[in-house]
């Protein structure tokens, strides 16, 4: 007994003895804690919405502060700090080394610099960690932790190789490294993840081939290497991973056949091999993927028949063959598919006449078979499903007559069937969605002139190149948004209606090469949008109206070869928006306006007429001088030369003053180092001095991080109300000899709509350049909440800042990196485009997501590169999402393809942004859908499919209503 009393009171000892040590084990353990989230904290320089203010160890516990969930150890398991706007660097001993944490999610801020070397060798308890979306750069570093799960350092800037320690991670299910700045070949050791299950290389810059070791990953779901430079033939061994359901190998250099081995991933839902370099047929095999829901071979040289075999592909909802080289028929198999919706086999060799049977037992909504070989009928089951909003079927050699049926397609909004053989009527009068009509270069005919239409929704009409007959009653065209109108070409008859004056939306009208007679309507000078005025080739008579002066942005007027006569009204040379002429054979006589576009008219835009004067282009004799000249004026004369010699002394003396205080100068600063400044502006070249610059380069006046370097704002010492922001340049010294002299050209940039660069300096060690300061936030920072009113502003406003740097300045200057990171919104809320790190070489620029695919695989930026980032920032406005969003990746490899499939599905509601999704009424949805058709346009595939600066601009500018906060928008350009 005393010996059983003996042992319990040992048991309790021991007890007493394990419970202190462990007491004090924790304790010590939480006081580490503590301390590491303190350090974490210390090196957050900016909390906007001070997430991080009750981070306060004499107030709460740690397991109590935002963002920390505790164990029942009351050790820290997860630290969630995701889309908190935080910035800063972080350290070392920070929250990585925490013992216990399972979960570690920072991704959708703004911390930048390199990430600790120590990452993956510092916490063997990690399971998750989430990084993505920041700005983190330098390598990725070596180590691994064998119980990771998922690893997301995507959208960031790391830079160099893939490490070959990545196969070590041996229990990694996701792994996402895109959208970096990645280099060389894919690591045959990432095959050693035999667990993984979703993999994402994509938007990066990997070479070489894909390795055949993939073969190994038998447990992958998810396959994403698109938007690289991957060279060489698909991996047979993609053949073994029957678990695949989605694999993406787009925007590569893949050549090759497409691999039969495909054909045994019975699972795979989505294949997109698009913008390669393929090959050869379409695998048999392929048609045996039974659960395909989308299948886009796109731009590639794929050539061969498709063959009846795809009536197994009962599941399919998209299929993109276009840009090959296929031929033969398109198969009668495709009519029997279910789900099919969308169907785009534009761009091949396609020959044959349509399946009639197409769409009468589909799900169709999207139908573009342009520019093939096709003849015969358009088939009359193409709107069964009433779901039908866009047919594109021009250039073919479609004949006969379009069907009755599709005139009651109501669900219609696009329709192009120009450039075929058609004939018959035009039946499309009555259709309330359509707002694109195109029907151009057939052989349609019938008095339509007098025809009454209801299409309150058209914007585009081009009957153009038809026998079309008739008087034109412009009032009975109820068409309200009108703002293209093409009827040239045609027989229509009698006299301009004055009635086309009510068309004031009206941007481009065409009515040349009719039998039009009887004089010009003045009423015409009501259309105060109308850029594009053609009445060549008929028999109008009478004089030019002065009225036309009257419209502010006329650009092209073509009067050419009629019976016009009088005198050219002398206003017509004051319309500062007018650059292209042409009055050529008519009975015009006089003088030409001596201003304008008259000033270099070229002859042939003259010929025809009894006309004198204008400049040396014009080849018309000069006019008469006038005679009887007052006495008076050989002194008016000399005075006035007097007068103006003084002003020129008196300006010259004030310019060269000025001349030499912008010129580059040597100062020794403070510190005693040498630097060589230069400013472009002589109001600060006086305020602003080497020290104002060099000791506001401290943390407290960073203005924001990217990749080209740290922005600060100064304010100078002798001017409190001069403010402006100097740009930190990372590697300066690898800049070409030329880039100092070319920017000094970037100063003389003025434009409202670009923040103006108002000087340089450099030394030895360093480099900085001068920018006015911007009252204001970038657009990333308040897209969010903006109306459509305002989003059309930024969007005309940007536009208009490209168009100036590509077109008005010579040569052309070059954004690189159009994003809305470069886009200031002022105080007037006004877009100011920002030259953070004004392009001059092509060997020295850091990609990002806004710059183009071409540009990333051959470091060659161009205009197209831009407009490919002005394309990314309009989808942005139309839908909210960034490059960097989540919410498209797990399905798409880009925002570009996320947008380009959303499209094609015209599911509104799956798209735009719930901001302005209240604002989508029905009657002009088919405008916000437009406004993306133009955004993909600007993202196209290919460079030379995409619309210039000015194009851009101008699309923009006459497309948006500025009455409403949903404007409606022209687009005329090809789909």
């Amino acid at each position: 007994m005393e010996m059983a009393n003996k042992k319990g009171a040992n048991a309790v000892v021991l007890f007493v003895f394990m419970f202190l040590i462990n007491f004090v084990v924790s304790e010590s353990e939480n006081g580490r804690e503590l301390e590491l989230l303190l350090s974490f904290k210390s090196s957050i320089v900016h909390d906007p919405s001070g997430f991080l203010s009750n981070w306060d160890p004499s107030a709460t516990t740690f397991c109590q502060w935002h963002g920390i969930t505790c164990n029942n150890l009351s050790h820290v398991e997860t630290l969630d700090l995701s889309a908190k706007n935080l910035s800063g660097i972080l350290v070392s001993s920070s929250v990585f080394n925490l013992p216990f944490v399972k979960t570690l999610n920072l991704s959708n801020n703004h911390l930048y610099g390199e990430i600790p070397p120590d990452i993956f060798f510092a916490n063997s308890s990690l399971r998750y960690l989430n990084l993505s979306n920041n700005n983190f750069s330098g390598h990725i570093p070596n180590g691994f932790i064998s119980g990771l799960l998922i690893l997301d350092l995507s959208n960031n800037m790391f830079s160099g190789k893939i490490p070959r320690e990545i196969g070590l991670f041996s229990g990694l299910k996701f792994l996402d490294l895109g959208g970096n700045v990645l280099l060389g070949k894919i690591p045959i050791s990432i095959s050693n993840i035999t667990t993984l299950k979703y993999l994402t290389l994509a938007s990066n810059e990997l070479v070489g081939s894909i390795p055949h070791e993939i073969g190994k990953m038998k447990s992958l779901k998810w396959i994403y290497l698109g938007y690289n430079n991957l060279s060489g033939e698909i991996p047979k061994e993609i053949g073994v991973l029957t678990c695949l359901n989605h694999l993406d190998l787009v925007y590569n250099n893949l050549t090759g056949q497409i691999p039969a081995s495909i054909g045994n991933l019975k699972d795979l839902n989505y294949l997109f091999l698009y913008q390669n370099k393929l090959t050869g047929s379409i695998p048999s095999s392929i048609f045996g993927l039974k659960k395909l829901v989308s299948l886009d071979l796109s731009d590639n040289s794929l050539s061969g028949e498709i063959p009846e075999l795809v009536a197994q592909l009962r599941n399919l909802e998209i299929l993109h063959l276009f840009g090959n080289r296929f031929s033969g028929r398109i198969p009668n198999a495709l009519t029997s598919l279910p789900n099919l919706q969308v169907l785009q086999l534009w761009s091949n060799r396609f020959s044959g006449q349509i399946p009639p049977s197409l769409g009468r037992y589909n799900n169709l909504t999207v139908v573009d078979l342009s520019t093939n070989n096709l003849s015969g009928r358009i088939p009359d089951g193409l709107c069964n499903s009433g779901r039908l909003f866009k047919l594109i079927l021009f250039s073919n050699s479609l004949e006969g007559e379009i069907p009755r049926n599709l005139s009651t397609c109501t669900s219609l909004q696009r329709v192009r069937l120009q450039n075929n053989r058609l004939v018959g009527e035009l039946s499309f009068t009555k259709l309330p969605l359509v707002y694109f009509l195109d029907v151009s270069n057939n052989n349609l005919s019938g008095n339509i002139g007098e025809q009454n239409w209801d299409m309150p929704s058209l914007e585009m009409l081009s009957l153009a190149g038809n026998r079309f007959s008739g008087k034109l009653l412009p009032h009975l065209l109820n068409a309200p948004k009108i703002e293209f109108l093409d009827l040239s070409g045609n027989e229509f008859s009698g006299t301009i209606n004055p009635r086309f004056g009510t068309l004031t939306e009206l941007m481009q009208l065409s009515l040349s090469e009719n039998k039009l007679s009887g004089e010009i309507p003045e009423d015409l000078s009501s259309c105060k949008k109308l850029v594009r005025l053609d009445l060549s080739h008929n028999q109008l008579s009478g004089q030019i109206p002065s009225g036309l002066a009257d419209m502010p942005v006329l650009g092209h007027l073509d009067l050419s070869e009629n019976r016009l006569s009088g005198e050219i009204p002398a206003k017509l040379g004051q319309i500062e928006s007018l650059v292209q002429v042409n009055i050529s054979y008519n009975h015009l006589t006089g003088a030409l306006p001596p201003t304008g576009a008259f000033l270099a008219i070229k002859e042939s835009a003259v010929a025809g007429n009894d006309l004198c004067g204008g400049g040396n282009t014009s080849g018309l004799p000069p006019c008469k001088k006038l005679k009887n000249r007052a006495d008076w004026w050989p002194f008016m004369a000399c005075s006035f030369a007097g007068l103006l010699l003084l002003a020129i002394a008196g300006f010259g003396f004030l310019f060269m003053r000025g001349r030499k205080n912008l010129e580059p100068k040597r100062v020794e600063n403070g510190d005693g180092s040498i630097w060589e400044l230069q400013f472009f502006d002589p109001k600060v070249s006086k305020s602003v001095t080497m020290d104002d610059i060099t000791l506001s380069l401290k943390e407290s006046n960073v203005i924001s991080r990217c990749k080209e370097g740290v922005s600060f704002k100064v304010k100078s010492v002798s001017n409190d109300y001069l403010k402006f922001f100097v740009k930190e340049m990372h590697h300066f010294s690898s800049l070409p000899a030329s880039f100092w002299s070319e920017i000094t050209e970037f100063g003389k940039l003025q434009h409202p709509n670009i923040v103006k660069l108002i000087g340089k300096c450099r030394s030895d060690k360093s480099a900085y350049l001068v920018y006015e300061y911007v009252e204001g936030k970038l657009l990333s920072e308040i897209l969010g909440n903006l109306c459509w009113k305002r989003r059309w502003k930024i969007a005309i406003g940007t536009a208009k800042a490209l168009r100036f740097l590509h077109s008005r300045c010579s040569p052309s200057v070059l954004v690189g990196d159009m994003s809305p990171e470069r886009i200031i919104i002022d105080a007037k809320d006004e877009p100011r485009l920002q030259f953070i790190f004004p392009f001059v070489d092509n060997k020295h620029f850091l990609p990002s997501s806004y710059v183009a695919p071409e540009a990333r695989e051959n470091k060659k930026m161009n205009e197209k590169s831009d407009i490919y980032g002005m394309g990314l920032i309009l989808i942005e406005l139309l839908t909210g999402k960034t490059p960097a969003d989540a919410d498209f990746k797990v399905q798409y490899s880009s925002m570009v393809e996320w947008a380009r499939y959303c499209y094609s599905d015209c599911h509104l509601d799956m798209w735009v942004d719930p901001v302005i999704k209240s604002q989508a009424s029905i009657n002009n949805q088919n405008q916000i859908v437009a406004a993306m058709n133009l955004a993909l346009h600007c993202t196209a595939g290919d460079p030379t499919a995409r619309p210039c600066a000015a194009d851009v601009f101008e699309t923009l500018k006459s497309a948006f209503r500025t009455s409403s906060c949903l404007p409606s928008l022209n687009f005329s350009s090809p789909v």
